[in-house]
């Protein structure tokens, strides 16, 4: 029988994870799983006295999946992960076709298939959907939870309209797979994923690529810089937005900005980013379904 085990966050889905446990079990029990329930401590290591399962469940958003993939590279491990859905914007879930419905999403895992996906390290901290820095790109880590879990989405907005007063350009050396160049950057963007808070910003993104999609915003006045990301986000190329692919890049910069991984605190300056192709296991839903 097929070992397993189910991580969660008792908070997550405004507590409809954890009112669910047993449910979710059943179906994997169903499909020849020996499945354990195990509340998430993220102040442990969830694979420690579990390196030998055949799968990991995990319900959270995209910094509950963060959290599992760097605990298990920290033990060297190369496990299945199946992700059912469960924060606030769950990006990377939806870019391999999750269900938001948690006992569907388990069905999709208890009888999907595996495949491998690409995921991004920096400075030794891996993440899965975004790396990023500058204006907004924070505002995940300083929104409380609670007002996550009380009214979504909105809560970043509300957050992110606080960095306006502090909006100021990050002057970055970037060396992209071999090419140089200087940028004064207001944000930056490095998609391993598809989205980031559920806007389609990498057109072109796949988890499965190889390479990372890449977005810089340059800092210029603030009607110009704003109007810039506005036409970007309506489908067109202004020239302050430069946008490139790229599987490592090397960023330096004289300001220490904060950077941002999948939501939770990032790396600090200099920079060493590199996609790891096929680098994480997942189940998901069987493609031909």
């Amino acid at each position: 029988m097929k070992k397993a085990v189910f991580l969660y966050n008792t908070r997550a889905g405004k507590g409809k994870i954890a009112r669910n446990v047993e449910n979710i079990c059943a179906v994997f029990r169903a499909s020849g799983y020996d499945i354990v329930p195990q509340g998430i401590d993220f102040a442990a290591n969830p694979f420690d006295g579990n390196e030998g399962i055949d799968l990991m469940v995990v319900a959270g958003g995209d910094g509950t999946v963060n959290f599992t993939l760097n605990a298990m590279k920290r033990k060297g491990l190369d496990i299945p992960v199946g992700i059912i859905p469960a924060g606030t914007a769950n990006d990377f879930a939806g870019a391999i076709g999750m269900s938001h419905d948690p006992l569907r999403a388990a069905r999709q895992i208890a009888e999907g298939s595996e495949r491998r996906v690409d995921c991004g390290c920096v400075n030794g901290l891996y993440f899965i959907n975004i790396f990023s820095f500058g204006i907004f790109t924070t505002t995940s880590q300083r929104t409380p939870d609670e007002r996550k879990h009380r009214i979504g989405k909105l809560a970043y907005i509300i957050e992110g309209v606080k960095e306006l007063r502090s909006m100021h350009a990050v002057p970055l050396e970037v060396t992209a797979d071999g090419e140089w160049f200087r940028f004064d950057a207001l944000m930056a963007l490095i998609f391993n994923g598809e989205t980031a808070g559920g806007f389609r910003l990498a057109r072109n993104s796949s988890v499965s690529d190889g390479v990372f999609d890449c977005l810089l915003l340059e800092k210029r006045n603030f009607f110009r810089s704003v109007f810039a990301m506005l036409r970007y986000l309506l489908g067109g190329n202004p020239r302050l937005v430069r946008h490139l692919r790229a599987r490592t890049l090397d960023i330096v910069s004289a300001i220490d900005e904060p950077t941002d991984v999948d939501g939770q605190q990032g790396a600090r300056f200099p920079l060493h980013i590199e996609c790891h192709p096929g680098g994480l296991r997942v189940v998901c839903a069987s493609r031909e379904k």
